[in-house]
Formats: C-alpha cells, sequence, structure tokens
C-alpha cells in the first residue's frame, strides 16, 4: 500500500490539534511517528482510520484519492488501528472481539462458531500469543488483551497496520515476538505505522520516522540518519539533556514506613521486603512472576491468603481499599482505562476522587476546592486540558495519566505503590514523573515503582527487586545495576546453573 496524506487540519473549537501536517507511507515499511502527548498523531490516525473528518487536506491511497474516509472505507482498504486504549468487550469470547463486526455468517444471519474458533485460534498461534481463543476476555490479564487487540488486526489479513503504544503492557519476551511478526509480515508487503513514545523500540523496528509537535509536521527522514538523542530533541523543541536524576543522590533514613512479611497470595509465596522513609525501589519481572499481582495486593486489591503488612501507623487492614487509603498507602494502577479513568465524569472530578475517599469530611463538596485541585496539579504536571470540565476521555492518554498521578498525590500519603507509571507518557513528561518521585522520596514518602523498562529502573531504584516464580530472586543495589544482569534473575539464570 502507497499512502498519501496532504495539507491535513483538524481543530476541536478553538484548539488546533492538525495544521496543515503531511504524511506518507510506502509498501513494506515500518514508520515511526513520534510527538509528544497532543501532538496530534492520534488524531491524525483516527482520521486516516475514518473515526474523524478532516477539517481540509487530502488522503490518497495506491494513487486514489479517498474522499469521505469512515470506518468502514479503511476497512475495505484494509486499514486496522489498534488502539493504545483497549477495546475488548470482556463479556465476549476471545475469538468473538477478534470477528466484532466482521462475522462468519452463513447466509448472512447464522454465525459460523467452529469456523471462527479455528481461525481465531490459528491467528494466535502464529503469533505465540498462548492464548485460547474460546476463552472470556475477562479471563485475560492486560498483557494478553493487548496481544488479543494485535491478533485481531491481523485476522483480516490487513494491508497497513496503524499502532498506538502496542507494547504498555508487553514484557521484553513479547516484545520481541511481536517485532517478529512485524518483520514477517513487512515482508510480505504490509505496512505499519508504529507511535510510541520508547526510542529503543522505534530505532529498533522503524525505516522511518516522521515527528509533530504542537500540531505540526516538523520533520520526517529515515532512522538510520538521527540517533535517540537528536529525536528527543526534535520532539521537545529544545535541547534535551536525559540527565541521570538517581545519581543526585538517596533520601533514604533509617525508619522503616512499610514492611511486607512472608505475603502470600495466588501466584506469589513468602514475600517479605522492607521500604524505608526516602527510598524508591522498583520491582520487576517477567509476564507470569507474580509480581503484578503482588502490586495490586499490597493496595488491597488482590486476596493476600497469609502474611501481614506495616506501616508507621501499624498493622495494615486489607479488608477493604478505603482503610488502606486511610492508611496512607496510595496506588497509581495500570492499564487507566479499566482502573483509573471514571470516563463519564469530568476531569475536576476524576483528579477529587481519591481526596474523596479518604480525607473528605464534609457533607457538602466546595467547588472551589476542586478547582484549586486541579489548577494546581494542572501546573505541576503540566496537564494539556482546554476546560476542567471537560470528560476526562477527551484528553490524550498520558495527560489522563497525569491527571490520576495528580488524584493520589492529593491525599499526601506516606506511601506511594505505582505500577507502570509512565504509561503512554511522552518523553518530556517521563523525565517530569521521575523528578515528581524523587521529590516525594525527599519529602519523606516511601515510594514503590513496578517497571520493566530498564531505563525507567535506572533511573528511579535506589534498588531493584527482581520477582521469579512467584518470589524475589534478586535485591540489586542502584550501583550493581545492569540490564543483563536484571534478565538473568528476572529468568532464573542463577537458579538454573549449578555452582561449579
Amino acid at each position: 500500500m502507497t499512502l498519501e496524506m496532504r495539507n491535513i487540519s483538524k481543530s476541536f473549537g478553538a484548539a488546533r490539534a492538525l495544521k496543515n501536517v503531511p504524511f506518507d507511507l510506502g509498501p513494506g515499511e515500518v514508520h515511526g511517528l513520534l510527538g509528544e502527548n497532543g501532538a496530534g498523531k492520534t488524531t491524525l490516525m483516527n482520521i486516516l482510520a475514518g473515526a474523524l473528518q478532516p477539517d481540509s487536506g487530502s488522503i490518497t491511497i495506491n494513487g486514489k484519492e479517498v474522499r469521505g474516509m469512515t470506518p468502514r472505507k479503511a476497512n475495505e482498504y484494509k486499514i486496522r488501528f489498534i488502539h493504545q486504549e483497549l477495546n475488548l468487550c470482556n463479556d465476549l469470547a476471545v475469538y468473538q472481539n477478534m470477528f466484532l463486526g466482521g462475522e462468519y455468517a452463513k447466509a448472512g444471519l447464522i454465525v459460523q462458531k467452529k469456523d471462527e474458533i479455528a481461525k481465531a485460534q490459528e491467528v494466535l498461534d502464529f503469533m505465540r500469543a498462548g492464548i485460547n481463543a474460546a476463552v472470556p476476555a475477562a479471563a485475560l490479564d492486560t498483557a494478553q488483551k493487548q496481544l488479543v487487540e494485535i491478533a485481531r488486526a491481523l485476522l483480516f489479513e490487513s494491508e497497513l497496520i496503524i499502532m498506538d503504544e502496542p507494547t504498555t503492557a508487553l514484557n521484553n519476551q513479547e516484545i520481541e515476538n511481536l517485532f517478529a511478526i512485524i518483520r514477517r509480515l513487512k515482508s510480505e508487503g504490509v505496512s505499519f505505522i508504529y507511535i510510541s513514545h520508547k526510542m529503543p523500540e522505534i530505532f529498533a523496528i522503524a525505516e522511518r520516522y516522521t515527528v509533530f509537535r504542537d500540531g505540526t509536521f516538523i520533520q520526517s527522514g529515515f532512522i538510520k540518519d538521527i540517533d535517540e538523542r537528536t529525536a528527543a530533541e526534535l520532539l521537545v523543541g529544545k535541547k534535551f539533556v536525559t540527565e541521570n536524576l538517581k545519581a543526585a543522590g538517596s533520601h533514604k533514613t533509617n525508619d522503616a514506613a512499610f514492611s511486607v512479611r512472608n505475603l502470600r497470595g495466588a501466584t506469589f509465596n513468602d514475600v517479605s521486603l522492607t521500604v524505608h522513609a526516602g527510598e524508591i525501589i522498583v520491582i520487576t519481572g517477567l509476564q507470569g512472576s507474580g509480581k503484578d499481582e503482588f502490586a495490586q495486593a499490597l493496595f488491597g486489591a488482590s486476596p493476600v491468603l497469609s502474611g501481614e503488612i506495616e506501616t508507621k501507623n501499624g498493622r495494615l487492614n486489607l479488608s477493604s481499599i478505603k482503610k488502606v487509603m486511610k492508611s496512607g498507602v496510595a496506588m497509581i494502577p495500570r492499564n487507566r482505562k479499566e482502573r483509573g479513568i471514571i470516563p463519564h465524569l469530568s476531569i475536576r472530578n476524576n483528579i477529587s476522587l481519591a481526596y474523596f475517599t479518604a480525607l473528605h469530611n464534609s457533607l457538602f463538596i466546595s467547588n472551589k476546592e476542586e478547582i484549586n485541585r486541579w489548577t494546581r496539579n494542572k501546573q505541576k504536571l503540566e496537564i494539556k486540558a482546554d476546560s476542567e470540565n471537560n470528560a476526562i476521555t477527551s484528553l490524550s492518554g498520558g495527560n489522563q495519566q497525569k491527571v490520576i498521578l495528580g488524584r493520589w498525590l492529593e491525599i499526601n500519603a506516606d506511601v506511594y505503590i505505582l505500577d507502570n507509571p509512565t504509561q503512554g507518557i511522552d518523553i518530556g513528561a517521563k523525565y517530569a514523573v521521575y523528578k515528581l518521585l524523587h521529590e516525594l522520596a525527599a519529602r519523606g514518602k516511601a515510594v514503590i515503582v513496578f517497571s520493566n523498562e530498564f531505563p525507567e529502573i535506572q533511573q528511579l531504584a535506589g534498588r531493584c527487586l527482581v520477582f521469579y516464580k512467584g518470589k524475589i530472586n534478586a535485591d540489586i543495589q542502584y550501583k550493581d545495576l545492569s540490564e543483563v544482569l536484571i534478565m538473568q534473575y528476572s529468568t532464573g539464570l542463577n537458579a538454573e546453573v549449578p555452582d561449579v
């Protein structure tokens, strides 16, 4: 497929999201689309997929101008858009989600269930996803749901696949498997538009790049002609110094702020750790290591079968999340669409939710206090929003994540647990979040971060705990951190190789 988009403009009220931008793509090409949150990347792709109509400009596919692009037309042109936010129906089976809107039906009436299951399973097996096509989508974890989204795009033999942050929930092995699939399909002439804030991924998989900033086209070229630092400078529009924040020093004290003793859950066993006031620890591990369930258990969101947790206020009552919050523990969860945002509430209301649960004692809600909470966090986190009264779904994914961060900052907790906190956040905003977490540590807060990204671990961790088979396999101090060492402990190489 060849694609040319020329002079595309789009406004939402007074806000201009795109300003006469161009974009082009060749057959069998992986094209990295780069830009900070709010740069216009997703808006352009929604126009290409027919979900939005441009105010002006043209779209030409295979030399023919396409007028009035719609989702149906995009499907006819074999264009598939894998969105950053998961769009599966939990009440349907995996295969039903994959065929939704394109069912196999005899005489247009009777759905051919067996044929659908067989074809869906064939695609999932091709991806080495390890997923049964007949199980309910609700039974899958976040990473598996992401793989189903990708499988849905492969099912209909797409010629152009748009991927918006496709690896957010995937571990390193799953990412490598995804890249192998992309390279295989690329060799068969399939084109990809790959949107990601993870520079190493762009440089590993893309041949060309295009950079947007504030709705304008900045530059296109070949990946081989730039490096990651140059790309970062193009994104933010100024010299960008990727400083080592962790190297600035430690704020760890001798006061234990959060102690876990012999904690056991469905996928983890006999886990003990202590986090001190002013300390940042990062917990990592491969998918299935037990760390994801452990993260939820620390906040009372996943069952604890035995063991206990203690804060400076005494033993933590895990019988309800409200009691955990009132004990001075906050959590920013992964997968903001399902666990973070309340889509039908305004931005302002979303940012106040944790405060209402943990600290609000009045019978009435003060609009003035809500506005103050919003204004304070908008400035601190640089949230881009036209009005705090808009629905939170009007924001880009990264700005939604910032609202969730602001929500939990408002309760001034003693312990902050953050599960994949920079999901969908651009490179500039990531460093703002890292600085914020170091500021929390400097104020004596205990910070626990769950992450699989080594650059993030390196920027945050005073020490890194590595999960393997439901237990902590290593406790690595900052001075000893390396990606190779973390991978060795994540895969259990230390346990599998006998001492000689």
